[in-house]
């Protein structure tokens, strides 16, 4: 394969995604975890929801930080690898991304001060509010980003002018029901992401015989809200393949193997793809439920790959892989919500030392969910940045060299590196540390050193602080 500045492009925008998606992902689902917290800590005066708040807030600190850091950076390639995307669709892209500035990191900014340093300084309940605001701001600049990305995927409300994509309809670009979809389903992936964490956490101090009083609120509250969230994420995972058959059938084609027209169509559920005989090796294939699944009838006809000509295919192996893996992790984690809620219910949960190895070890599925999902929507677009009016190779910075890509991407990919693995340590040190048991207030907590907040976790042999001090 030829090292092209194209090629070295989407090799540098996917790894940074890739790593960024992670920690807005987490830090979406725990700022929610953190506003229920602090709501109920209100609501029922029980210290243990004060301490899982402030052990939580740490966590949220590191990980919220590294995601702002990481999607500053990552937006630089739109000017440095992709000048013609940015020049043919900034009319569009550039208000979208102003508005997430606009509304998203203003509230961020607002409130996030307050939610360190601010608990003795403000009341009750506006240091709540605060909490909600940063939620809230998180899930805007999630909305955002997906009316940018559902633009690029079904462009609608526009008009093209002198080559330029110009905006003449505001609302049916935000309107767009695609992006209504596709935005829950993200944020639902973000809950499920925050409610898996939080349960394999309350897993591990159980097994360990720690913190138990925050453990079983930690392993239960998480399981209750994954049980209900994963199979309303199901559901809108099936509003999105909708959305995909309709509007790219090329993706949806790749996504379920299918080369050639059927009717009615099967479903393939396992295959090794094979683009140059146009036909799947192993494959195991159930009759007639491909077209349930795509038209919900019986005798639905399907389109093919072969029905596009090469150039407008998407790469076959990629999405068909990802696409499987993600259905596969849903499923895993419906099956470990289910059980361990009924555990739960039953009181049996902490008898149960396989399910709670079960639940530990589940933390990186909905990451890994996540991400294979990103992959099946972003590369079975391809070879379209904006489907069916840019191509990814027209896309491109004109002037790009082979040896600058190739620098930039290593730049990029050590950076990124360095950062996640001191983020992740840092983190796993928080979580190591665990609740403290007091009500955490470092005397050094200023803003000019934010740090400060989880500074007595991580430091050895370090006191936490007693409430007052």
């Amino acid at each position: 394969m030829e090292l092209t500045p194209l090629l070295l492009s989407r090799l540098q925008f996917a790894f940074t995604i890739s790593f960024h998606i992670i920690f807005p992902s987490f830090t979406m689902g725990l700022a929610a975890w953190l506003t229920v917290l602090e709501a109920m800590h209100i609501a029922t005066g029980r210290a243990a929801y004060r301490v899982l708040f402030e052990f939580w807030l740490k966590i949220f600190g590191v990980a919220f930080g590294l995601g702002v850091v990481s999607g500053v950076v990552m937006a630089f390639q739109f000017g440095t690898n992709w000048s013609e995307l940015s020049r043919m669709s900034g009319p569009i892209q550039g208000p979208l991304l102003s508005y997430e500035t606009f509304t998203a990191f203003a509230l961020e900014a607002s409130f996030f001060g307050i939610l360190l340093f601010g608990r003795s300084r403000v009341r009750p309940w506006f240091y709540l509010l605060s909490t909600a605001m940063v939620a809230l701001g998180t899930t805007l600049s999630a909305f955002w980003i997906m009316v940018n990305n559902s633009w690029m995927q079904v462009p609608v409300g526009y008009v093209v002018e002198n080559g330029i994509f110009v905006p003449n309809d505001w609302f049916a670009i935000v309107m767009n029901p695609v992006v209504w979809v596709r935005f829950s389903h993200m944020l639902l992936a973000a809950y499920i992401t925050g409610a898996f964490c939080v349960a394999a956490t309350g897993a591990w101090y159980v097994l360990r015989r720690t913190f138990s009083v925050e453990s079983r609120i930690m392993l239960r509250m998480g399981l209750y809200l994954a049980a209900v969230l994963v199979p309303v994420q199901i559901f809108f995972g099936h509003l999105t393949g909708d959305y995909v058959h309709d509007h790219q059938p090329a993706k949806f084609a790749a996504i379920e193997g299918r080369w050639h027209d059927e009717q009615p169509a099967r479903e393939v559920l396992f295959a090794l793809p094979d683009s140059a005989s146009e036909s799947n090796a192993y494959e195991i294939s159930i009759p007639v439920l491909g077209s349930v699944i795509a038209s919900m009838s019986l005798d639905s006809k399907e389109v093919g790959l072969s029905d596009f000509p090469p150039q407008d295919r998407p790469s076959v192996i990629i999405p068909f892989f990802t696409f499987r893996i993600m259905v596969a992790c849903g499923l895993v984690m419906l099956a470990i919500a289910q059980l361990g809620t009924y555990l739960c219910r039953k009181e049996r949960i902490e008898q149960s030392r396989l399910l709670l190895y079960v639940t530990f070890l589940s933390f990186p599925l909905p990451f890994i969910a996540t991400l294979t999902g990103w992959f099946t929507a972003e590369v079975g677009r391809q070879p379209w940045t904006v489907y069916g009016l840019l191509r990814t190779a027209d896309a491109v910075t004109p002037f790009l060299t082979t040896r600058t890509a190739m620098l930039s991407l290593v730049v990029f990919c050590s950076v990124y590196a360095f950062i996640f693995a001191f983020g992740v340590f840092y983190i796993y040190r928080l979580l190591r540390a665990g609740p403290a048991g007091h009500l955490i207030v470092p005397s050094a907590a200023t803003p000019n050193r934010p740090m400060s907040v989880v500074d007595v976790a991580v430091m050895p042999g370090a006191r936490p602080a007693q409430a007052g001090e």
